[in-house]
């Protein structure tokens, strides 16, 4: 099994990354020195999948377990549901020794997550990341929480998993529309800091496209390290984590704008990528042939990189004014100056975020 720590003092926790280990996680929760009852919480996509493999193996071990389903999608990540999540703990009678297990996406690793944070404040719980964007993203670095019409993710908090459980044979199942929202993902960690990472989704797309095992483990692995070492100097980002929103400003408002029905979130960061891009080219600080390259590995793998023409402008630009990052009204841009380095810009020209919004409507 290949191990990646997120150094927390004395919070830091593994992320393991391997191939069948989900019917091995009842006996890692034993060796963590977990005890019932637990709560396994998924959706009705996931459940039927990987439920009877993890439910299974949590009883080999000794666990008791409290399934909740929820509904798939992220217009169900919601205070509703976290709330659902919190009324099924308590008439399961779960006390603050107890732990949530989330088996899902980056939807139910966040609401669960959320919900185990204000449980009786505050619970553990157990990230089992079963899409390629929950496991390089999501699952890693204790942000969790649900989704407010007004803006993506302004609802919740920062706690920290006890491990993170990672098994990429979960990737076999997962629709080819998610794996590549995935991959947006992956090319972020290139762009803010791995040129080598960049290169390497470059050469092995068809690889990586085919789910070889060696490659994915490859990429998932540098992901997660790169995201443990940002989280592991700036838990609540309050400096250098900042850069992991790269894309997000112009790609959270994009979600916003469309109702989250339109794109999934990696689409949407993909799509931000190449307009920040843009900005940064409309400034100078990106050279023209960057964003080429950028834009070209996007279309390796399939990602958009258009915003929809018919796309509410206002509700666009006031989301992205919402936007967590905004300092006294201020919008900040995580901008590139080359591909493998990146930094915060307050100082953003209206014009330019226009202009490249603009860009990306006309393609």
């Amino acid at each position: 099994m290949k191990t990646v720590q997120v150094e927390l003092g004395n919070r830091t926790y593994p992320i393991t990354i391997s191939k069948g280990i989900l019917e091995d996680i009842g006996s890692s929760l034993s060796r963590f020195g977990f005890s019932s009852p637990l709560a396994l919480v998924s959706n009705t996509t996931v459940f039927p999948l990987y439920g009877a493999t993890v439910s299974r193996s949590l009883s080999l071990s000794g666990f008791s377990c409290k399934e909740i389903i929820l509904p798939d999608g992220e217009e169900y990540k919601t205070l509703a549901s976290a709330e659902k999540i919190v009324d099924a703990l308590l008439q399961a009678r779960l006390d603050r020794k107890s732990a949530i297990i989330a088996l899902g996406g980056g939807v139910i690793g966040d609401g669960a997550g959320f919900a185990a944070s204000i449980y009786k404040r505050g619970i553990d719980f157990i990230q089992i990341p079963t899409t390629l964007l929950a496991q390089v993203d999501s699952s890693v670095g204790g942000k969790t929480g649900v989704n407010h019409p007004r803006g993506k993710n302004m609802i919740g908090t920062f706690w920290q998993p006890r491990l993170v459980w990672i098994d990429i044979d979960t990737l076999a199942s997962l629709p080819r529309r998610e794996l590549l929202a995935g991959i947006s993902e992956i090319i972020k960690y290139g762009i803010i800091g791995d040129r080598d990472l960049f290169d390497y989704l470059e050469r092995t797309a068809r690889n990586i496209l085919g789910l070889e095992g060696d490659t994915l483990r490859h990429i998932i692995r540098r992901s997660c390290q790169i995201k443990a070492d940002i989280v592991s100097r700036d838990e609540r980002e309050g400096g250098i984590r900042t850069i992991l929103n790269f894309g997000h400003t112009i790609g959270h408002a994009l979600e916003t704008a469309t109702g989250y029905k339109v794109f999934l979130h990696g689409e949407a960061v993909a799509i931000g990528m190449l307009v920040e891009a843009e900005i940064a080219n409309l400034m100078g600080l990106l050279h023209h042939e960057e964003v080429l390259g950028i834009r070209r590995l996007l279309h390796a793998y399939g990602l958009p990189t258009a915003i929809p023409r018919d796309i509410d402008l206002e509700i666009f630009f006031a989301a992205m004014k919402l936007d967590k990052k905004a300092v006294s009204g201020t919008i900040r841009f995580i901008l590139p100056d080359r591909i493998g380095s990146v930094a915060v810009h307050s100082s953003v020209p209206e014009s330019a975020i226009r202009k490249a919004v603009e860009q990306a409507m006309e393609q």
